[in-house]
């Protein structure tokens, strides 16, 4: 080593980690962030994509048979071997999954060949292209993409692209679109404990599509607001399934000197500023400690080759969980890693360190799951005694200085995890490692699998290419919904207010106000406006029965009574059944007098505009759906000015 880095200092971070709210958009700038997404959607279908099983059938545990499954990676077209897949391999895992006979066939277990793709997914994931204004491709070609943690039992997904090049706008901003696909959804994870993982059947095979922007988003609001577009836009055809887990996106981050980093399993798009803010810090820091650790003057090389076996130092210690392993027979290995004195115990992430990055790779694919799993000797948390960590570094052959990670395990899971601290740690030189991380509660990530490449898709070859017919792309696009943001623009140009017409734009109820929209201007002045139909329609209290067009009779009689002053918009809702029928001018006058009259002046603020504010909110519930409330005002009004002449 050039130099001795015994007295750390983090000073080259640049100070702590910024929470997140606290950066602007020019900060960001500064960072280079940058931000793409890839939102998976199920389709309303019937059947699963590649068989004749029912889709959106789902059950709760119940089961009646296993399936025990060991994965092994395969070679790509190209004669390689996806790193994704060798990693998963290094697991070791028993995948078990749990079969329904109502939702799961030989096809999904890979015991027979698919069917054709089902027609009406494939309509739905081509409407849904050209709305996001991509190139529908002339034929559809399905692909294998090599899936071996499980989720799916055959070892792979089938896929196939839709459409390429697309645009969406997103306030002042266009974001392209790159692609969108369908393909297969994957099993639903039921546990996942050491060598052992455990599926439910039931999701799989249903139709998803997957729409992947290019990172064009400069902040994680503006990440999160995209994602708010694209949900919109395919909620808006009515095409898709809701509820939870229908809808699921990834995010992928990168800064400048980082990497693209994809965040799977975003639970929320509320969740995508608070991650993506993270995960821009945390590759800020990987960047500067590779900075760092070529500063010191360390290298790769001057890393071990492997671990030492250290059980003999530390048996009868009184750490109590390392000592309960080994009373068990667990192995314990012990790492040296000189040069990263200090490192370890750098913030990457809020309430996270340096150090969780070795531990995750060791939980994930060491299996070494119960925490925690690896103690360091510099740590300031009570680990071995001093006597006990001068043994293990003796071992090492190494002086007090330098930094050393134990872990235990098994012996075959031991060398697992050495095998993996050191990979992390020459990846350290680098700077940030291409990985797929996992999205956690608290707003930071953890490892999840490396990131996959190229390798592992290859041609599907159970399954000809389906060639689209111009008469079968005419159909589709003629019979397009309008986007949200046309909408929008539509609601807006009758008078509706921004707020009302963006959540118009997005709602079930569209075709039902468009349906209405012309018996407004059939009339040069109607008593209803295009806002108060909206807000009839959008109102929580309106049975989700009559927000559809199949209610357009119903609603074409009471808007053209609404337009002509029959009906009051309060009137609407105010009864169970029928909409309730004005009161004449002079029961009206008497009923509102009467509650009035009824409120003790006592109970009355002494300023005017307060006054009214009480009254009306006494007077309307009396009388709502019998007399506008712009009435009520104006009586109010002037018996107050009366009273006051």
């Amino acid at each position: 080593m050039e130099r001795d880095h015994s007295a750390f200092s983090d000073s080259w971070l640049g100070g702590p980690l910024p929470l997140f709210g606290t950066l602007s958009d020019a900060e960001y700038a500064d960072l280079g962030f940058r931000c793409g997404l890839e939102i998976h959607q199920q389709l309303l279908t019937r059947r699963k994509l590649f068989c004749r099983c029912p889709a959106g059938v789902y059950n709760q545990g119940e089961h009646q048979a296993e399936v025990l499954r060991h994965m092994r990676p395969t070679l790509s077209e190209m004669g390689e071997y996806d790193g994704t897949a060798l990693m998963e391999f290094k697991t070791r895992k028993d995948i078990i999954y749990h079969l329904n006979k109502d939702t799961v066939c030989t096809y999904e277990m890979d015991d027979a060949p698919p069917f054709e793709m089902d027609d009406q997914a494939l309509d739905i994931s081509i409407a849904i292209t050209m709305l996001l204004g991509c190139n529908v491709v002339s034929e559809v070609h399905i692909t294998r993409k090599q899936y071996l943690d499980g989720s799916i039992p055959t070892g792979f997904q089938r896929t196939a692209i839709i459409g390429t090049d697309g645009d969406i706008p997103c306030g002042e901003k266009s974001i392209h679109i790159r692609q969108l696909s369908i393909e297969e959804d994957s099993c639903r994870e039921v546990s996942d404990a050491g060598h052992v993982r455990t599926y439910r059947t039931d999701r799989l095979g249903m139709p998803l599509i997957e729409s992947v922007t290019d990172p064009d988003m400069t902040t994680p609001r503006e990440a999160m607001a995209v994602g708010q577009v694209l949900r919109h836009l395919v909620r808006a055809t009515g095409l898709v399934r809701t509820g939870s887990g229908a809808a699921r996106q990834d995010v992928n981050v990168s800064v400048t000197g980082g990497t693209r980093i994809e965040i799977k399993g975003v639970p929320c798009l509320r969740a995508i500023p608070r991650l993506t803010h993270n995960e821009a810090l945390r590759q800020r820091t990987l960047v500067a400690i590779a900075r760092e650790l070529e500063h010191r003057g360390a290298k790769p090389g001057y890393l071990p080759q492997g671990g030492n076996d250290v059980t003999s130092a530390v048996r009868g210690t009184a750490c109590r969980f390392i000592g309960k392993a080994v009373e068990k027979g667990a192995t314990v290995m012990a790492v040296p890693l000189p040069g990263f004195q200090g490192l370890l115990q750098v913030q990457t992430q809020p309430r996270t360190g340096f150090l969780k990055e070795f531990s995750d790779r060791i939980r994930v694919i060491a299996c070494l799951d119960t925490l925690p799993n690896l103690v360091m000797s510099t740590q300031d948390v009570p680990t071995l005694s001093s006597g006990e960590w001068e043994r293990v570094a003796k071992t090492c052959r190494v002086g007090p200085e330098v930094p050393i990670i134990l872990v235990w395990g098994s012996e075959r899971d031991a060398a697992t995890a050495v095998s993996e601290v050191l990979i992390r740690a020459r990846e350290a030189f680098v700077g940030v490692p291409e990985e797929t991380r996992q999205a956690l509660d608290d707003g930071t990530n953890g490892f999840e699998r490396v990131l996959p490449g190229a390798d592992r898709m290859y041609p599907d070859t159970d399954l000809p290419p389906i060639g689209l017919s111009d008469e079968r792309l005419e159909h589709i696009h003629d019979s397009l919904p309008l986007t949200p943001w046309k909408r929008e623009d539509i609601a807006r140009t009758a008078g509706v207010g921004p707020d009302l017409a963006a959540r118009l734009g997005r709602h079930r109820a569209w075709d039902l106000f468009a349906a209405l929209l012309p018996i407004l201007q059939e009339s040069d002045t109607p008593a209803l406006t295009a806002s108060q139909l909206a807000s009839l329609l959008l109102d929580r209290s309106c049975p989700r029965p009559l927000q559809t067009a199949a209610a357009g009779p119903w609603w074409a009689d009471t808007v053209r009574k609404l337009v002509s002053g029959d009906l009051i918009p309060e009137g609407v809702w105010s009864a169970e059944s029928e909409p309730l029928e004005p009161w004449p001018r002079e029961k009206a006058r008497a009923a509102v007098e009467d509650l009035l009259q009824a409120i003790p002046a006592g109970e009355l603020p002494e300023s005017p505009l307060q006054r009214d504010l009480v009254l009306m909110g006494r007077v309307m519930p009396g009388v709502l759906g019998r007399v506008p409330g712009r009435t009520v005002r104006s009586w109010i009004k002037g018996r107050n000015r009366e009273r006051t002449s």
